[in-house]
């Protein structure tokens, strides 16, 4: 007897269900997120690994930034609200007085809902939770990560490059770490003639947070009413 797995094909029938099912989800996640997004019009999202420790130098740095956008530009930190630099500009936020958001994802491990977000939504679908975490924000700091950072790094990118979304600051902080992706693009990607030369003014390279922070305050609102702060 075969000790593999049997699997019996689903119906024709099976099939429509299931897809009507999903379909439901889908739209109930997007109409659930972007009421989210829209109760927080003005905000900063941080990207970075889940992995990082908490004493480590890119949280601390994440943590530091998240606190003075929140005090000097009084915009909302949005964050896929889960540990490592997600957790870091959380806290960040919350111990400064802001609105500190997560759009967490549900995964088997490794995921949790850190601590310091006042205000959460749980997705299903990572899809549906990058549509929103690119929908709305003035700007988009990204610290190092694994594939979902990369993933969501040239998602945004792509978006920016092809008029998708507006043109927004896009920070990648950590040279040591982001440094060799940047010579790969230049020294690749635009001498194959992939992407155009200008592409790479696209995002900014720094680990400079005064550079940041006044690149944020004159980067106009997405959507919302720019309030004095």
């Amino acid at each position: 007897m075969d000790k593999k797995q049997q699997y019996i094909p689903l119906t024709l029938e099976e099939i429509r269900e299931a897809a009507k099912s999903r379909v439901h989800k889908i739209t109930d996640e997007f109409t659930d997120g972007f009421e989210f997004i829209e109760n927080h019009p003005r905000s900063v999202t941080f990207f970075g690994s889940s992995m990082l420790k908490n004493d480590s130098e890119y949280c601390q740095k994440a943590e530091r930034l998240a606190g003075r956008i929140v005090k000097e530009l009084g915009y909302s930190i949005l964050s896929g609200g889960g540990p490592g630099i997600m957790e870091a500009a959380n806290k960040g936020a919350s111990e400064n007085g802001g609105h500190s958001l997560g759009l967490s994802i549900r995964l088997p491990r490794e995921q949790h809902t850190n601590p310091y977000v006042t205000a959460n939504m749980d997705f299903y679908y990572f899809f549906s939770r990058k549509v929103c975490m690119s929908f709305a924000a003035e700007a988009y700091i990204f610290f190092p990560g694994g594939f979902g950072t990369m993933d969501e790094f040239f998602e945004i990118l792509t978006l920016v490059q092809t008029n998708k979304i507006e043109s927004v600051p896009i920070f990648l902080v950590g040279k040591d770490f982001w440094g060799p992706l940047h010579d790969f693009i230049i020294n690749d990607l635009i001498r194959h003639k992939t992407v155009h030369p200008q592409d790479i003014d696209l995002y900014r390279l720094t680990d400079d947070e005064d550079e940041i922070v006044e690149k944020i305050r004159n980067a106009p609102v997405r959507n919302g009413i720019r309030t004095r702060f």
